[in-house]
């Protein structure tokens, strides 16, 4: 087996039933915090897409997709991001893949390099979603874990790395809005990734999966694809960016998105595609095609997280330290304790699943980004949020 393979760690989920294994909550109602794993309604348009091209499943899909997927994704990205019209194009732009996380994973064993460094490096915020790290220990890289700037939590401090760290760097993942931070990068942190990537041969990989749930309508956050255009990198340069309909348009199941960027990046990518046998099934493909050319089920869905958000922060007002985030469905708070007693006295008093933020980030000299913090995601009703809300006040008042 690949000896890279024992590199890994457990997922944060595998040490979550670790550290709870023999707590017995009491007798409440349980309540889920921790799995981002959205739970509003799926789009009934889109079921029934799925159910009126059921026979494609007794055809072999195109590892390219459909043709009027690539358009509607080519159209939506056009729009949403500004870009110039025709700029981005279906036919050499656009790449649909099984949901951002099995792309994201993929990407990198196809981009890594091993015959330019004897150690190279995969620069990745931190906290950070493990597969990041994963993907790049499974492509014989190592993980660099990128500090937080001390005057914008969530946003990576780039000035602080080594000239001669940034040598060795193949990749740089940006996240934005974060996960589980909810920080969102701006076109001077874009600016300043590009110069990195120019400077050092980066591949720029920006997983904006989260990029579609923000508060304010008038001023969704910025894409790589949209700060491309503003710097003038007509052709995304070296610049790949990663979406999904599983938070957009609560989809998770159905493992749907794609990528879309640099031209020759993407023709390589479809070369590894082609062996590697993930094709999105075509009633995925064509309920996906619907899923991109709505935006009212979207408006809909952020609508219903701003109440909760709403809600759960008027409720822990004054009881820990926390603040909306600028995207996302995450709550990301410090705790009065240790994140990990914090999660599991909560637990055994309360009946609510929350993940410590140790859990979502690696020790580094600087410290651990996710020690004293714990996430909380939205995901649940709205009332079952509130709920939970109200049973974190009660507790945190009894530490």
């Amino acid at each position: 087996m690949n000896p890279d393979l024992a590199r890994l760690h457990p997922y944060p989920f595998e040490r979550l039933a670790a550290l709870l294994d023999g707590v017995q909550p009491g007798a409440l109602a349980p309540i889920s915090l921790s799995i981002g794993e959205p739970k509003h309604a799926a789009p009934a348009f889109v079921l029934e897409e799925l159910r009126r091209h059921g026979a494609g499943y007794s055809q072999y899909p195109k590892t390219q997709g459909s043709t009027q997927l690539r358009e509607a994704i080519a159209d939506w990205l056009t729009a949403r991001f500004r870009l110039s019209t025709g700029s981005l194009t279906a036919a050499a732009h656009v790449l649909p893949v099984n949901g951002s996380r099995e792309a994201l994973f993929a990407f990198t064993q196809a981009a890594i390099d091993r015959s330019r460094h004897a150690a190279p490096l995969v620069a990745m915020p931190n906290p950070f979603y493990q597969i990041y790290e994963g993907a790049a220990l499974l492509a014989g890289a190592s993980p660099l874990f990128l500090p937080e700037r001390a005057d914008r939590p969530g946003i990576p401090d780039f000035a602080a790395v080594a000239e001669a760290d940034w040598a060795r760097c193949q990749m740089l993942v940006v996240c934005s809005p974060g996960n589980p931070t909810g920080a969102v990068l701006d076109l001077e942190d874009w600016g300043t990734i590009f110069a990195l990537a120019d400077r050092h041969d980066l591949v720029v990989v920006s997983d904006e999966c989260y990029s579609e749930l923000y508060p304010d309508e008038d001023a969704p956050p910025v894409g790589v694809l949209e700060a491309c255009r503003h710097h003038g990198r007509q052709g995304f340069e070296r610049c790949m960016a990663f979406h999904s309909l599983s938070k957009r348009s609560s989809l998770p199941g159905m493992r749907s998105g794609f990528v879309a960027g640099d031209a020759a990046l993407i023709r390589s990518f479809l070369l590894y595609r082609t062996y590697h046998g993930s094709a999105m099934p075509p009633p995925h493909q064509a309920a996906s095609t619907l899923a991109w050319r709505d935006e009212q089920h979207v408006r809909e869905n952020r609508a219903l997280y701003r109440a909760k958000f709403a809600a759960v922060l008027a409720e822990l007002d004054g009881c820990l330290e926390v603040s909306a985030p600028a995207g996302g469905f995450y709550l990301w708070p410090r705790t009065p304790c240790d994140e990990r007693e914090f999660a599991r006295e909560l637990y055994r008093r309360c009946n609510v699943l929350v993940l410590p933020g140790s859990f979502l980030s690696r020790p580094t000299p600087r410290g651990d980004p996710g020690a004293r913090r714990v996430r909380l995601a939205l995901v649940a009703g709205l009332e079952e949020c509130v709920e939970a809300a109200r049973r974190i006040r009660g507790f945190v008042a009894t530490l």
